[in-house]
């Protein structure tokens, strides 16, 4: 969810921008992390204006057993935020703002 602060910053609002490759890579990770005892996996990461409190990333694993799903949801949820290329302009009560995940 958007919080309303980062790095002891109030955060009024984000944007989310998504290259076009994005979906793709998204799909990727999921297959990746669907195997073994992981039956099934699904990821969607909103892109636009969202506002605090909105959902921006949904992660959903089944699994034969609980602890396999657990593991993949925080795998696949790393792999997310450090390998698709979505960036996010955060938007602080003090007016300015700031683009996190540009590389």
């Amino acid at each position: 969810m958007v919080r309303d602060h980062d790095h002891g910053r109030a955060v009024a609002s984000l944007e989310y921008e998504a290259h076009p490759s994005a979906e793709q890579c998204l799909r990727d990770l999921c297959h990746q992390v669907a195997a073994g005892e992981i039956v099934a996996v699904a990821a969607e990461h909103r892109t636009g204006p969202l506002a605090v409190g909105d959902v921006s990333v949904v992660v959903a694993v089944s699994a034969v057993h609980r602890g396999e799903a657990l593991r993949a949801v925080s795998e696949l949820i790393d792999a997310i935020k450090s390998a698709v290329p979505i960036w996010k302009l955060q938007h602080f009560a003090d007016g300015t703002d700031e683009w996190v995940g540009c590389r």
